[in-house]
């Protein structure tokens, strides 16, 4: 699979997204807590962007009844059309799991040197490389 560098990592804060074309195909990049996740920027029930989704959490029952808890505070992605939800660690459907899931996109973050490093050599110049880049692979 072909690997496409899309951005700069410093670029997407924590819990912010970004929305890029890669390979002909618009793909969504989620920082959750300096983790990256992508996903296709098409929402698997009628086509929806994702990107312009709401992103949420998951209130889950307590041990007693009217205890509850919040967790998984902005890892589920809400479609803006029909309201589907989606993990956007997995992709999968909260309705339906094993059935209905969002594409997934493999995503790295790599330093700028580990980018350019390659079999061939040529004249020799001082590069410094100060930031890390996101790296999709389709």
């Amino acid at each position: 699979m072909a690997r496409h560098v899309v951005g700069l990592a410093s670029a997407v804060a924590s819990g912010e997204r970004l929305v890029a074309e890669v390979a002909g195909r618009k793909v969504v990049i989620f920082n959750l807590g300096g983790e990256f996740f992508g996903l296709f920027n098409r929402c698997p029930h009628q086509g929806g962007d994702l990107c312009l989704g709401r992103t949420t959490g998951l209130v889950e029952a307590g041990s007693e009844p009217g205890e509850y808890s919040y967790t998984r505070r902005g890892e589920i992605l809400r479609c803006p059309w029909h309201g589907w939800e989606f993990d956007i660690r997995t992709g999968k459907s909260r309705a339906e799991p094993g059935r209905i899931r969002a594409k997934t996109y493999e995503v790295e973050v790599k330093r700028g040197a580990e980018l350019f490093d390659g079999p061939y050599q040529a004249e020799n110049v001082q590069v410094k490389v100060e930031q890390d880049y996101i790296v999709v692979e389709v």
